[in-house]
C-alpha cells in the first residue's frame, strides 16, 4: 500500500514563503500523477496544483504565478513552493497520488498565513 508523508507546513507572515514536501513510498511514484490540494476552514478540499509523470503542470487560478509544483523521481518526492503567501492560502495542504487504481492521500500539513 502506497504511503504519502507531507512536511513543511507552519506559520508564516503575509508575503512570506514556504516549501511543502511529500515523500511517497514505493516505485509507483514514477508513473503517477501527483498533486496538492488544500482545505481552508469551513470550505471543501480543492486542488491547487498538479504535475504529471512527464512533468506537465497545472494550477488553480488563485495560485498561478505564486506557487510552483515540482517532482524529484529519484527521491520519490513532490514539492510545492509557495511564494507571496496570502491569508487566503491558510488551510490544511494534502498531497495526493493518482494511478489507474485510484487516488491516495497524505495526512495533511497545516499552513497558516497570518501577521
Amino acid at each position: 500500500q502506497v504511503q504519502l508523508v507531507e512536511s513543511g507546513g507552519g506559520l508564516v507572515q503575509p508575503g512570506g514563503s514556504l516549501r511543502l514536501s511529500c515523500v511517497v513510498s514505493g516505485s509507483i511514484f514514477r508513473l503517477a500523477v501527483m498533486g496538492w490540494s488544500r482545505q481552508a476552514p469551513g470550505k471543501e478540499r480543492a486542488v491547487v496544483a498538479v504535475i504529471t509523470n512527464s512533468g506537465r503542470t497545472n494550477y488553480a487560478d488563485s495560485v498561478k504565478g505564486r506557487f510552483t509544483i515540482s517532482r524529484d523521481n529519484a527521491k520519490n518526492t513532490v514539492y510545492l513552493q509557495m511564494n507571496s503567501l496570502e491569508p487566503e492560502d491558510t488551510g490544511v495542504y494534502y498531497c495526493y497520488l493518482d494511478t489507474l487504481s485510484g487516488r491516495s492521500w497524505g495526512q495533511g500539513t497545516q499552513v497558516t498565513v497570518s501577521s
